[in-house]
């Protein structure tokens, strides 16, 4: 590890209580509160856990209102003064000891993840969603993705401040960046870590809620990243649609019908939409 490298640890927290004083005694014991600036963005918490992070040095940042996870992951990284900045979780599921080694594989990528084994703590009901999104993810960026939307995760501070427009404000923040940083061809390094069921309340995440946010986003990661990926293939399948039904036509009642026009209609403006759709996410990227 650089002795002149800088690390910023940035942990957001919303009513974390119950475990958010088990975290700070970790990182005291391991020097991580002594060596490293360690953001807590308290986002609206209506409990005792502003008052607990006052307690240890930590800089504390305090959103007057709850505005999510990544709103909150922006607040800080906007904050961090470190030239490489490193989130993880105030719940209890991330042991602190595996910062170190993240810091050393910071030296080389320019993001690093915490890839969740297979003994690691999972809600069973998100496993569908998660599968699908990867398989979309991978669709669009062609490679295999890592532990896409762990929050055990390092950034290069410069790479990640140009993308923060790009981020959402919800619980998206780390599949958003993940596709965002594979899709700008930057290097992604990872390290196994196994995460604990959280301590103190119960997660926010909820089936129905976010299984319908995570739809959204499913569309929202299409139209970012690479849309022609799906408007071409839906072009193409129209249009030969279109020209086998007016070829049928042709054949059986000697001319060729409206509705085939229409169809290779379609199937020629979607190709054009997707191009249009293609530059206009590259701009955005670029931002």
């Amino acid at each position: 590890m650089s002795a002149t490298t800088s690390y910023s640890i940035i942990i957001p927290a919303y009513n974390e209580e119950s475990g958010i004083r088990t975290l700070l005694e970790s990182l005291e014991a391991i020097g991580i509160c002594k060596d490293h600036e360690v953001i807590i963005v308290d986002d609206g918490s209506t409990d005792q856990t502003a008052s607990i992070c006052n307690e240890y040095p930590v800089k504390l940042i305090s959103h007057e209102t709850n505005k999510g996870y990544g709103a909150s992951l922006k607040s800080g990284i906007r904050k961090a003064s470190g030239e490489k900045v490193l989130t993880l979780d105030s719940d209890g599921q991330h042991d602190p000891s595996y910062l170190k080694q993240a810091f050393a594989l910071l030296e080389k990528y320019d993001m690093v993840i915490g890839e969740r084994g297979a003994d690691s703590f999972q809600v069973s009901n998100r496993k569908g969603g998660k599968r699908i999104i990867r398989m979309v993810g991978e669709y669009l960026v062609e490679q295999k993705l890592p532990d896409y939307n762990s929050g055990f995760r390092g950034f290069d501070r410069k790479l990640i401040q140009p993308m923060l427009h790009l981020m959402p404000n919800g619980f998206s923040f780390s599949t958003t960046s993940t596709l965002a940083f594979l899709k700008e061809g930057y290097s992604i390094g990872t390290f196994p870590i196994k995460v604990e069921e959280r301590k103190g309340r119960a997660s926010n995440v909820k089936f129905v809620k976010d299984g319908t946010k995570t739809l959204l986003l499913l569309f929202r990661i299409i139209m970012l990243f690479n849309p022609l990926k799906v408007f071409f293939p839906a072009s193409v399948f129209i249009t030969i649609l279109g020209l086998a039904w007016g070829i049928h036509g042709f054949i059986v009642f000697e001319r060729f019908s409206n509705s085939a026009i229409i169809l290779m209609t379609l199937g020629m403006f979607l190709f054009f939409f997707g191009l249009l759709a293609d530059q206009i996410a590259l701009l955005n990227r670029k931002k």
